[in-house]
C-alpha cells in the first residue's frame, strides 16, 4: 500500500518536492514494504523554510491570543473527524496496533490542540506596585520554534509541541523523524485548513545532517526535541552554542515499585502498561518493576497468565493488541539486549523469541519478554531498550527500594502501587523523577506537565508549564514622577 504525500516538505501553506536532498523511505514494519519515499531538506530548502517562518511569525505574533485559540479549537475538530484516517495512516508508519492508535495518536494530538486552546488568553503578566511608581510584565513569544519530533508518536509529538508554540504566538518548523515521516504532513494540512496563516506551522524532513544544520540556524530561537538521551546531549551542545531557549524530553529507566499491600491485578496491569503497549517504545516506561518479595510469587503468575493473552497480529485488525516493532534497528537492539540479559544471568522468563505472523510474515514482532533473577548492575536493568522487554526485580524494605530506584542517570518516570497513601508519596517524593503516579502508570492527561529529572531532559511538555516554555518575560517599569540626576 503506498500513502506517497504530495511532496516531502509543508512549506508556507503548499506540499514543496527538493529531490536533491537524500532520499528517506518510510517501510511498513508489519511487511518491510515501502509505502512512501521523501527527501532530506537541502541547506537551500530549510532557508525557504525558515524565510516562510518569519513571515508567519511576523503576522501570527500580532493575533489576539483568542484568534489564535479559534484556530487550534477548529484544527482539533478536523482531526477528531478524520482520526481514523489519521490512524490507519500512524499504524502503517509505526506498526502499532489500530486498536491503539485510535485512541492514543491523533486523537490525543486533538486534545492538546483544544487544551492549549483553552488556555492561549491565560498567559498574561503582571501589575507589580512601587508606591508612587509601577512596574509590569508581559509574556512575549520567541520567535522561531523548532520541533524534532520521534518516531514513537509521531503526530501526537508534533501536536504536544505546536500546540503551546502556536497558542503563545509563535511560528514553528517541525521535524518528524526519519522513521516516520508522513503524519506531520497531514497535521500541517488540517492546520492550514483551519485557518492557520501560511509559513507559521512548516514542516521539513531531515536525516542527522541536516538536523545538525536545522538546530544551529543564527534564525531558530528555541529547539524543542523529543528522542533518546544521546541524541539529546547532541542537539544541546549544538544549540547552547548560540544560547537558544530549548527543552529536551529523553529517555529513561524508570521504576515501577509494588508493596506487599498493593492491589495485585491493578499493579499487574500497570506493569503490562508500562512495558508492552506499543510494543515497549515508550520512553516513561517503567522497565524495572521492582516487587515486594512476599507477593513476587504471585505478581509473577498473574503477570505470566495475562501475558499469554496479548494477541500479536497485522496492526491494522482491530482486534490486533500487539505489532511489530518500528524498524529493523530497533528489532535487532531489542533482541541483542534479550540475548546479553541472559549472558549476564538474569532469568528468561517468559517470551524472548520472534513470533511468526501468518499475516505479516516479514513484521518485525518480538514477543512480550519477562526476565527475572535481574540485578541493578546488568545491563538490561540500566540501559534503555526501548522494546517490550521487563525486568522484575524484587526487594525487602522501604529505604532499600528507593535508594535502588534511584540509582540510574535517568529521572524520567516512577510508580508506586500501595493501599497505605502516606507511604505512597512518602516514596514518590523521594524518587528522582519528573513525571510519577501512585496507583497507576503512564496516564498523561495534558493539564499535568511531562518531563523528566538527570539525564532524563531539561524543561517540560503539556500544562500551563509549557506555554511558559515557548514566551518570554518582559518587564516594563513606568515612571510617574520626575527623574533626579545625581550631578
Amino acid at each position: 500500500m503506498s500513502v506517497q504525500p504530495a511532496g516531502s516538505h509543508f512549506i508556507h501553506g503548499a506540499y514543496v518536492e527538493d529531490a536533491a536532498g537524500a532520499a528517506i523511505l518510510s517501510l511498513n514494519p508489519a511487511t518491510q514494504q515501502e509505502i512512501a519515499r521523501v527527501h532530506s531538506a537541502t541547506p537551500e530548502l530549510f532557508e525557504k523554510a525558515v524565510e516562510s517562518a518569519r513571515k508567519g511569525f511576523a503576522q501570527w505574533k500580532k493575533t489576539s491570543p483568542s484568534e489564535r485559540a479559534e484556530v487550534l479549537r477548529k484544527a482539533a475538530q478536523i482531526m477528531r473527524e478524520r482520526n481514523h484516517e489519521l490512524s490507519v495512516l500512524e499504524t502503517l508508519d509505526t506498526g502499532k496496533p489500530l486498536q491503539e492508535t485510535l485512541v492514543a495518536d491523533a486523537a490525543s494530538g486533538a486534545e492538546a490542540l483544544a487544551y492549549f486552546a483553552s488556555i492561549a488568553a491565560t498567559a498574561n503578566g503582571e501589575h507589580i506596585n512601587l508606591g508612587a511608581s509601577f512596574a509590569m510584565t508581559k509574556r512575549e513569544p520567541l520567535g522561531i520554534c523548532l520541533g524534532i519530533g520521534a518516531w514513537n508518536y509521531p503526530i501526537q509529538i508534533a501536536c504536544w509541541k505546536a500546540a503551546p508554540a502556536l497558542a503563545a504566538g509563535n511560528a514553528m518548523i517541525f521535524k518528524p523523524s526519519e522513521v516516520t515521516v508522513l503524519t506531520a504532513l497531514k497535521l500541517a494540512e488540517i492546520l492550514k485548513e483551519a485557518g492557520l496563516p501560511d509559513g507559521v506551522f512548516n514542516v521539513v524532513q531531515g536525516d542527522r545532517d541536516a538536523a545538525a544544520r536545522m538546530v544551529t540556524h543564527p534564525a531558530i530561537d528555541k529547539v524543542s526535541l523529543t528522542g533518546s538521551v544521546p541524541t539529546g546531549r547532541v542537539i544541546a551542545q549544538n544549540a547552547s552554542a548560540s544560547l537558544k531557549h530549548m527543552s529536551l524530553e529523553l529517555g529513561g529507566k524508570s521504576p515501577i515499585v509494588i508493596f506487599e499491600d498493593a492491589e495485585i491485578d491493578n499493579a499487574v496491569a500497570a506493569a503490562m502498561n508500562g512495558n508492552f503497549y506499543s510494543s515497549g517504545q515508550i520512553c516513561s516506561n517503567g522497565t524495572r518493576v521492582f516487587v515486594h518479595s512476599s507477593i513476587l510469587d504471585r505478581f509473577l503468575d498473574r503477570l505470566v497468565a495475562r501475558t499469554k493473552g496479548i494477541k500479536m497480529g497485522d496492526p491494522l485488525d482491530e482486534a490486533t493488541q500487539m505489532g511489530p516493532l518500528v524498524s529493523r534497528m530497533q528489532y535487532d537492539k531489542t533482541l541483542d539486549y534479550i540475548r546479553i540479559g541472559q549472558e549476564e544471568g538474569a532469568t528468561l522468563y517468559y517470551g524472548g523469541n520472534t513470533p511468526e505472523v501468518a499475516e505479516c510474515p516479514n513484521g518485525l514482532f518480538v514477543e512480550p519478554t519477562i526476565f527475572t533473577d535481574v540485578k541493578d548492575t546488568m545491563r538490561i536493568a540500566r540501559e534503555e531498550i526501548f522494546g517490550p522487554v521487563m525486568s522484575v526485580l524484587s526487594f525487602d524494605g522501604e529505604d532499600e527500594v528507593i535508594a535502588r530506584a534511584n540509582d540510574t542517570e535517568f529521572g524520567l518516570a516512577a510508580g508506586v502501587f500501595t493501599s497505605d497513601l502516606k507511604r505512597a508519596y512518602r516514596v514518590i517524593d523521594q524518587i528522582q523523577a519528573g513525571t510519577c503516579w501512585i496507583n497507576n502508570y503512564n496516564l498523561t492527561p495534558l493539564e499535568m506537565p511531562f518531563g523528566g529529572f538527570k539525564q532524563s531532559g531539561i524543561g517540560r511538555e503539556n500544562g500551563h508549564w509549557a506555554l511558559d516554555q515557548y514566551s518570554q518575560v518582559k518587564s516594563i517599569y513606568v515612571e510617574m514622577g520626575d527623574v533626579e540626576a545625581g550631578w
